[in-house]
């Protein structure tokens, strides 16, 4: 036997490919809230859903007021009875692995002084405000590697004070400086997006800045710093820097001695499991005197040996392999390759796989428990033992995307619940592939975005052309064709082109119309694909509708009663009400329509904006009297309306009104010749 000798080895390392389903943080990021009464102590005000991707382990609630908290379960409630909070609650989570920020707008809530000025301050991040700002920032945390569309809403910037017609800007690296136009800020409402995905291993985080200018782009306040935190996922393989490695060990070395250490490299972020290495030795070359020689710490990367010293011989694992050594093996005994196939987005089993085991079927020396070892990242696929056949039914958990992969390859392994005796080793038969095709499924088409808003003026001309739809097949592998129609509109004044989603109108826009609510007109689309069978998605299209002056004032009320010997000459107030909008509406302007010089016996004046008094200037006779009163809106053009005004003048004696008699109605002396003439009229014609 010679001192020592060379052994190669070969070493693989199993990798995870990515799982970018899910993004990390709050489901829903804003709330609005109404102000009650008063929050009541332990009830529950809302429920805010956060997840890292990760199991969320040791999630961490914090909220910006410390009358509040959050449960595990993310109910939202308060830890006594309390009336005013302010305007704004904050409420951040974080678990190792993600950080988010949630904010909760409290609708009717008054400003409280110094309510902004406890929000939370983020170990890495800068704090979010700062003493004497009303900007108010928090960090964005942005999964890198997201998918289309861009771009897309990521945070927002909330500034209480700022002044009418200021702005905001985003400048710094990513905004204006290289790598320029990645992120931008909507300069009205503070909507910060991001242009396109990101990639953590080549930028982790951005410093950006936030002011707020004037019209000539004078700073008002800030720069208040932003920063953006680039989430990792696992997109990046280990891989090993050096190589090949060579290890020596002496002949006859003990059980256990150290060979080597095997070290990978992966660039994904080290503080999360997505930089977590594990080692695994895949081959040993030879396979003889045994084909287990060696174990490798799946941790530290370490490479010991495991046999007894005896087996660590040259002559015997070198070229000479007449060594008299029978192994023993394990008796599991299972097919080598398993075919199955599902459809894109099913779920449950897909494929059993059916072991042969002579142990006793009654003890845990039978019982079969399976692992997926390898080809499973996304955590798509979990294997269960049925208890009475000890198959191992390989279930889909999340549904597939065909459009991701069409094929997935797992490696399975199984082995005994009782562990197996001295000696005695698993063998290459208790190891299984699965390949499993997916089989592409017609998806409805996306409208993007959903909703689509869109402003226009009422009473546009018929034809118009609102905007375009656009529609998106997650197919991208198939060539289909989609085409567009009406789904859903209530007054009928849409049109849509079928083929290139052109929507124009058919009829009037009418904003006052019971089909608009609070000025919006709300429709819905349908985008069809060419599969078989068609696949169908919806589309919704808001369209706020600005107000034009379309619409005459009118007075309340048109009926009035006065005494025939009132000393007091008041006889109705006025309103008036228009169905547009300021400015289209009050100030209204009253008015005696056509009053002639003798028979001013009436007033009208003005009380306020929307009011006038009607008044006499003597007592007139028991008589029902008919006066027109024209009222004008403030629009431009304005719109006027004439009404006439109803008044009885009643008998008025011993505490008793009689309207009875007032007889027929009486007019004033220019309506009288008026009917005089037409009557003289229609005799002639009769003659």
């Amino acid at each position: 036997m010679e001192t020592a000798a060379a052994v190669p080895i070969c070493v693989l390392l199993l990798t995870s490919a990515e799982d970018l389903d899910c993004t990390p943080g709050f489901q829903q990021k804003v709330f609005h809230i109404d102000q009650p009464a008063e929050f009541i102590e332990d009830q529950a005000i809302l429920n805010l859903t956060f997840s890292d991707c990760k199991g969320n382990d040791k999630l961490h609630y914090e909220v910006s007021s410390p009358y509040f908290r959050v449960n595990t379960d993310g109910s939202l409630v308060a830890l006594r009875n309390i009336t005013a909070v302010g305007k704004t609650l904050f409420v951040h989570a974080r678990t190792p692995h993600a950080e988010d920020m949630a904010e909760l707008v409290i609708v009717g809530g008054k400003d409280i002084q110094g309510s902004l000025q406890d929000i939370f301050k983020f170990a890495r991040t800068s704090p979010v405000p700062r003493q004497k700002r009303s900007i108010v920032v928090s960090p964005i945390l942005i999964p890198e590697n997201q998918r289309q569309p861009f771009p897309r809403d990521v945070g927002k910037v909330v500034d209480s004070d700022r002044p009418e017609g200021s702005k905001f800007r985003l400048t710094g690296k990513g905004v204006d400086q290289e790598p320029k136009g990645i992120f931008r800020i909507n300069e009205n409402t503070g909507s910060v997006s991001v242009t396109r995905n990101l990639d953590r291993e080549t930028i982790a985080t951005y410093q950006l800045f936030v002011e707020t200018v004037d019209v000539n782009g004078r700073t008002l306040e800030g720069p208040v710093p932003l920063e953006v935190i680039v989430i990792d996922q696992n997109d990046n393989r280990p891989i090993f820097r050096e190589g090949p490695y060579i290890g020596h060990v002496m002949e006859g070395s003990p059980t256990g001695t150290t060979v080597m250490r095997m070290t990978a490299f992966d660039a994904d972020d080290p503080a999360t499991d997505n930089a977590l290495l594990r080692y695994n030795i895949r081959q040993q070359t030879p396979d003889k005197p045994s084909p287990n020689m060696f174990y490798i710490d799946p941790e530290k990367g370490d490479i010991v040996t495991v046999v007894s010293p005896a087996l660590l011989d040259r002559e015997v694992s070198g070229k000479t392999h007449h060594f008299p050594f029978t192994r023993i093996e394990h008796g599991f005994h299972t097919r080598e390759d398993f075919q199955a196939t599902v459809e894109e987005g099913a779920m449950g089993v897909i494929v059993n796989l059916t072991v042969e085991d002579k142990d006793d079927p009654t003890t845990g020396a039978w019982r079969a428990a399976y692992t997926i070892i390898n080809g499973n990242p996304g955590q798509s696929f979990e294997i269960h033992t049925n208890p009475q056949t000890n198959e191992g039914m390989l279930s889909v958990v999340k549904p597939l995307d065909y459009e991701i992969s069409a094929f997935h390859t797992l490696l399975i392994k199984v082995e005994n619940e009782d562990p197996l005796v001295p000696d005695v080793s698993y063998g290459s038969s208790s190891t299984a592939t699965v390949h499993i095709t997916v089989l592409d499924a017609n998806e409805s088409p996306v409208f993007y975005p959903d909703p689509m808003m869109v402003t226009k003026q009422e009473n546009i001309s018929v034809g118009s052309v609102l905007l375009t739809v656009n529609a998106t097949d997650p197919d991208s592998l198939q060539r289909q064709t989609i085409r567009y129609s009406v789904y859903k509109d209530p007054a009928g004044w849409l049109n849509i082109n079928p083929i290139n989603g052109t929507v124009d109108t058919t009829a009037l826009l009418d904003r006052e119309s019971p089909f608009v609510h609070n000025s919006v007109y709300t429709a819905l689309f349908l985008a069809t694909d060419s599969g078989n069978p068609p696949a169908t998605g919806t589309g919704t299209l808001l369209i706020t509708l600005e107000d034009v002056n379309d619409n005459a004032p009118f007075i309340y009320p048109t009926v009035a009663e006065v005494c025939d010997d009132a000393k007091n000459l008041s006889v109705v107030i006025l309103g008036a009400t228009d169905k547009d909008l300021h400015p289209n509406t009050d100030p209204f302007k009253f008015e005696i329509h056509k009053q002639t010089v003798p028979d001013k016996v009436w007033k009208i004046s003005k009380i306020n904006n929307t009011h006038a008094l009607v008044s006499l200037l003597q007592n007139l006779n028991k008589a029902n009297y008919h006066l027109p009163i024209m009222v004008t809106d403030s629009g431009k053009p304005p719109m006027t309306n004439i009404t006439d005004l109803r008044v009885q003048v009643c008998s008025c004696k011993n505490s008793k009104v009689d309207c009875n008699a007032a007889g027929a109605p009486h007019f004033s002396a220019a309506t009288a010749l008026l009917l005089s003439l037409f009557s003289l009229a229609r005799k002639f014609t009769k003659l």
